[in-house]
């Protein structure tokens, strides 16, 4: 064979390697992309557009009357709250009647009395941002010794008016302190003093 013929030959089957060679390190088909990016679009969040607060106003008088349950020393009392305007009317110009009347009864009752020698009422006023101009405070002091007797049967009772409030107003918060005195023994003359705390709030009409 010739020289020339061998060279040909050679040539020829290093360029069939090289094109498998090439071919060898192509990708698979299975490993290929598609085309398409698989990266995530970012998403434009605008700020959040903040909610209204609704602050509702808390009125115990809502259904008419309320009652609470007190205890001062062993005396156990019996507060009712009233008003004989209605709901709707509670405006902050009006003059606004609150009743209440007080009862009271011993866990170890011998026969004692219970008085009531003295109430009084502080006036809290309330607005859309906070505290308002309060009104005067409101009492009773008893006209009889050693006071009003609230033993059961027995029961006090009083009316306060509330006068014109701040117009800004949304509820009044009633603050009564009830001084008891309350009779060492059932003859005895001699008495225990104690006292009794209560919060009545009441919203006001627009």
């Amino acid at each position: 064979m010739r020289r020339s013929s061998v060279k040909s030959i050679a040539t020829a089957a290093l360029g069939a390697a090289l094109v498998l060679s090439l071919s060898g390190c192509g990708t698979a088909p299975w490993a290929a992309g598609t085309g398409t990016s698989t990266s995530a679009t970012p998403t434009k969040t605008g700020t959040p557009t903040p909610q209204a607060t609704i602050t509702s106003v808390v009125n115990e008088l809502a259904t008419g009357s309320a009652q609470h349950q007190l205890v001062a020393g062993d005396a156990a009392l019996t507060a009712n709250y009233w008003s004989t305007l209605s709901m709707d009317q509670w405006t902050a110009s009006a003059n606004k009647p609150i009743s209440f009347s007080l009862i009271g009864a011993l866990g170890t009752d011998q026969g004692q009395g219970v008085y009531l020698s003295r109430v009084s009422v502080v006036v809290a006023v309330s607005g859309p941002t906070g505290s308002l101009d309060a009104l005067a405070p409101l009492s009773d002091q008893a006209s009889v010794s050693p006071g009003y007797d609230i033993k059961s049967p027995y029961s006090y009772s009083q009316t306060f008016i509330l006068p014109a409030i701040d117009p800004a107003a949304t509820s009044v918060t009633l603050s009564f302190t009830y001084e008891l005195l309350i009779q060492t023994t059932p003859t005895s003359s001699t008495y225990a003093k104690q006292t009794a705390s209560d919060q009545l709030t009441i919203a006001i009409a627009e």
